[in-house]
């Protein structure tokens, strides 16, 4: 699963003109147990790309060590041998994985994959068993659209919900997408995939994270769900947080053929969507809400029938009071739909929460449900002081 390029994806002898900042999204990793990488090890440490090395591999060691043995209080001999046992018999120079990350000139060095998703899991116990884990760590998810995703995405990767994942978006970060993004301005103007492939990369170096740059289109939706090659399978389950209607559409058309599991976080009064096509593969889209509208069918409605469409299918009578307020202010005194961070952040929880679940076979039906902070955590103007 692991994507293990070379220095030749990130040629480090003219960094300026090698790969530009917008396009880097993979880091390099590096063996120094084998010569070759060794080689380009050393190389990469005498380059002016290099800004930054970080090695506490040693800590991590000892963390390795103390997750494998819980009761075990290891005075300091003891715990120095079992560090020296936990190397397998290689140098300290020889272990580990060092992963360069171009787009920030960062060289850092881990534990190798298993030792590390061990470790960076351990405190999932037993929320998550190790064979839970496991299980999770070879699914994939995908994600359309990163403003709320891309939360989604991260939080999945956080949780070890998925160890293989599929970004799909057009845009671009603008500063007005900084309200609900974990993101920074020196990335305005970068593709927002890149910047979630970034975030998700710097968390684990051992994901496999794939970008659709330019969304998803007739063209190439059918690429975004299909296996890859030598695999027999596609993407486990979809995260669709896409404001394009005939995307939203398709999606779940795609996702219905191939039985994949669908869900949405609508960034309104804790709105989660459960569409639950790998048992019900018949299962009308968006719940019966908008009949029996195909893809197609959206794609030839003007713009005033696809926003009806959309109030549909989100059902509007359920939409929170600022949400509804907005919805005859949007193009005239608002600029587009109202999302804070603390929903995103929310829904990215209620995705991930879910995602885990339904990827481990507990009983998760479809259905719509609201988790809507002000209801559960109501004003008391008695209780104001």
């Amino acid at each position: 699963m692991t994507h293990t390029p070379s220095l030749a994806d990130a040629p480090i002898d003219r960094p300026r003109q090698a790969v530009s900042p917008a396009e880097s999204f993979r880091p390099v990793l590096l063996d120094p147990a084998s010569a070759d990488h060794a080689a380009e090890l050393k190389k990469l440490l005498d380059s002016p790309a290099l800004r930054e090395v970080h090695d506490r591999v040693d800590e991590q060691l000892v963390e390795l060590v103390r997750c494998l043995n819980p009761g075990e209080p290891f005075p300091p001999a003891a715990l120095e041998r079992a560090v020296d046992e936990a190397r397998g018999g290689l140098l300290p120079d020889e272990y580990g994985t060092w992963v360069w990350y171009p787009w920030s000139g960062r060289l850092v060095r881990v534990l190798p994959e298993a030792e590390f998703r061990l470790v960076r899991t351990d405190r999932n116990r037993d929320k998550i068993t190790r064979e839970e884990q496991g299980h999770l760590l070879g699914r994939r998810i995908g994600v359309i659209g990163l403003s709320v995703g891309s939360s989604a995405a991260l939080t999945c990767a956080m949780e070890g919900v998925g160890g293989s994942f599929r970004l799909a978006d057009f845009d671009r970060l603008s500063l007005s997408n900084l309200n609900r993004l974990r993101a920074g301005v020196h990335e305005i103007g970068l593709e927002k995939t890149v910047v979630c492939a970034r975030r998700l990369y710097e968390l684990d170096p051992y994901l496999d994270v794939s970008v659709h740059r330019r969304g998803v289109s007739e063209e190439s939706i059918e690429e975004f769900f299909a296996p890859c090659r030598g695999e027999g399978r596609g993407v486990d389950l979809l995260v669709e947080e896409c404001d394009t209607p005939w995307v939203k559409t398709a999606a779940r058309e795609h996702a219905r053929k191939r039985r994949v599991p669908v869900l949405m976080d609508a960034n309104d009064r804790g709105l989660l969507d459960v569409e639950r096509f790998d048992l019900e593969p018949e299962r009308p889209l968006f719940h019966g809400r908008a009949g029996a509208v195909t893809a197609d069918d959206v794609r030839a409605m003007d713009p005033g029938e696809q926003m009806r469409f959309l109030l549909r299918v989100v059902d509007r009578e359920q939409l929170s009071p600022a949400m509804t307020d907005a919805l005859t202010r949007i193009g005239t005194d608002l600029s587009s739909w109202p999302q804070l961070a603390s929903g995103v952040m929310l829904g990215a929880a209620l995705v991930t929460d879910t995602a885990r679940r339904i990827l481990l076979g507990h009983p998760v039906p479809s259905g719509r449900s609201y988790v809507d902070l002000e209801a559960l955590i109501p004003a008391d103007p008695a209780g104001a002081r």
